[in-house]
Formats: C-alpha cells, sequence, structure tokens
C-alpha cells in the first residue's frame, strides 16, 4: 500500500501528548478457550527527503492500531524526527489520528511508529440476516455510508451484473466470500501497478492491482449488491508459519469488512479469514479516509520516500 504526503491541512486537534511519542497501552486480554491469537509487534518506518530545506510540514498518521473484541492492542508509539509538537484524536471513522507539525527547517522528516498487539479472529459473529432485512429503511439509514459508491470503489454495471451471477442464491455472509474470490479469481497482484488515486474501474480494467485495489473492487461490488461494506487499513504478517522471535519484512496492507447481521473480515487478496495475522489501524469509506500518513508542506520539492515494516511474532 501507498502513502504520502500530499492532500490537506490536519482539521483542528485536541489533546496534547508528549513531544516525541504517543503512547497507548492495554492489559493483556484474556482470549476465550480455544481461539487462536498472535501477539505481533510492528515497527513502520518512513522517510521523506526534500531538494532543500522545508519551512514548515503539518502531517496526520494513522498508525496507531485499533482495540477490539478481536485486537488488543499492548504498546503504541509514534516517534517524528525533527521532534515536532503532537496531538492525538480519533476521527470521525474511529480511527486515532497523530498530527503534528514542524515549523524549523529541515531536509528530511523520519518517522517511526512501533506497536505491540494481540490479534485472532471475531471471537463469535451474530446470526446472518436475510436480503430482505438489508433493504430495510432502518439498515439502509444505519449504514448509508457504506452502502453509497465513491470515486474509488464504484463498479460498472456489467462488472456487477457478473457478480450478481457468481453469487447467485448465496445468503449476504456466504455472497461477501464468493464477491471476494470472484474479485481473487480476476485480478493479478502485481506490486507497483497502480496507486493511490487508482479508482476500482480502472484498476478491474487493466486486470492487475495491489492489496488496495482489491480492497475497493470488493466494496464496490459489494455494495452494488446492497451489502454494507468498508475499506480497512491495517498490516499483514506475510509468513503463516512464522517463526517466535524472527523479525520479517511485513508490508501495510488492506482488506474489507461487510455487514451481514455483524461485520464479517475477509482479505480478497490472499483469500483467507482476518484472524491471527491481521492487524487493524482504521476503517473508512475507502483510501482515502484511512491513509497511514499523509500531509502538506512548504518548501523545496520532494525528493521521494521510503518506507520499510517490520512485523515480529512475539507470542
Amino acid at each position: 500500500m501507498t502513502q504520502s504526503q500530499s492532500q490537506r491541512v490536519p482539521e483542528p486537534v485536541t489533546g496534547p501528548l508528549p513531544r516525541a511519542a504517543v503512547p497507548q497501552t492495554a492489559p493483556p486480554p484474556s482470549a476465550p478457550p480455544g481461539v487462536e491469537r498472535w501477539r505481533l509487534q510492528i515497527v513502520h518506518r518512513t522517510k521523506f527527503a526534500y531538494a532543500g530545506p522545508v519551512r514548515s510540514s503539518y502531517n496526520e498518521a494513522r498508525m496507531t492500531p485499533e482495540n477490539s473484541t478481536r485486537q488488543t492492542t499492548l504498546r503504541s508509539r509514534v516517534e517524528v524526527e525533527p521532534a515536532a509538537t503532537m496531538q492525538a484524536y480519533r476521527d470521525y471513522w474511529g480511527s486515532t489520528v497523530t498530527a503534528f507539525d514542524l515549523h524549523g527547517p529541515h531536509r528530511e522528516l523520519s518517522l517511526v511508529a512501533t506497536s505491540v498487539v494481540e490479534a485472532g479472529p471475531e471471537p463469535e459473529q451474530a446470526p446472518v440476516v436475510d436480503w430482505a432485512e438489508l433493504a430495510t429503511p432502518d439498515v439502509l439509514d444505519r449504514f448509508g455510508e457504506m452502502l453509497a459508491p465513491t470515486r474509488l470503489t464504484a463498479m460498472d454495471a456489467p462488472v456487477v451484473r457478473a457478480v450478481r451471477d457468481a453469487v447467485g442464491d448465496a445468503d449476504p455472509r456466504e455472497a461477501g466470500l464468493r464477491v471476494c474470490r470472484f474479485v481473487h479469481d480476476h485480478m493479478q497482484y502485481l506490486s507497483g501497478s497502480t496507486h493511490v488515486k487508482t479508482t476500482a474501474m480502472q484498476a478491474w480494467t487493466s486486470g492487475r492491482g495491489v492489496c488496495q485495489d482489491m480492497a475497493h473492487v470488493s466494496v464496490g461490488l459489494l455494495r452494488a449488491l446492497g451489502i454494507p461494506a468498508r475499506y480497512v487499513s491495517g498490516y499483514l504478517h506475510p509468513r503463516p508459519g512464522a517463526a517466535i522471535g524472527e523479525p520479517v519484512k511485513g508490508e501495510s496492507h488492506a482488506w474489507v469488512e461487510w455487514w451481514d447481521g455483524s461485520w464479517t473480515g475477509y482479505d480478497p487478496t490472499n483469500v483467507v479469514d482476518v484472524a491471527t495475522r491481521h492487524v487493524t489501524l482504521g476503517r473508512g469509506r475507502d483510501y482515502k479516509d484511512v491513509p497511514p500518513l499523509k500531509g502538506i508542506f512548504s518548501g523545496p520539492r520532494s525528493e521521494g520516500h521510503s518506507v520499510v515494516v517490520e512485523v515480529t511474532r512475539l507470542a
């Protein structure tokens, strides 16, 4: 998944935190009997370089994992160099945002986000609803923002007709799985083939993309079928058989959740359930609601950036 300094100045924030850290702690979770959980450490390093001294910079980082029934964040810290004034808040979509700005000349900007998280499958799901329930005014009103297409997720009618045929008479939960498998079967994962502004239809037409694109296409098709769906940003440990204590190259990742009586998470890129290897950062209508890092700066042009994610299974 790509990230960049770009779009807009952050909205006003509240709640001052220490200059170089945004910590979050929580007590260790007690997993239900028989539910496997992994303890993961994620270190996410980002560095920007500029052609000359930048006078000021305003940024938002969404790199603090959430706490939920599936996941517990034991520790989380965001560090910035040069040292910056940092504040944290929870945005409209429920993501934890670390906002920071710099007002002294700097040629580089470095950010390191370190978290320790325990993650597993959703411990339980509500009974699946039927299609008639999804069409009721109450559901349409409650999930209106997760039913409407966006510029990044809208899908053309011929593709929607094809996925309707693939879904057949499945109930909404099974339909969600069939949609994700349909997308995986028709798109090739190819790193670097798209960018953050690529739309779902552009990626679909080319037949290739990255996790962000497969999530956008899946979300778009689920919504077109009348199933509330949201885009999820996070991390993936790439090795199911990971050795404990072995650091490996990880990645920012994206997957989907749809509502079928409760929220069901699925990874269409890897055609697996969201479970021990997935760490959730945030959710929204599409990538634009949950970019890991965005901002603006005043000064010479950017000479590019580097991103390194390291994931270690601790237990």
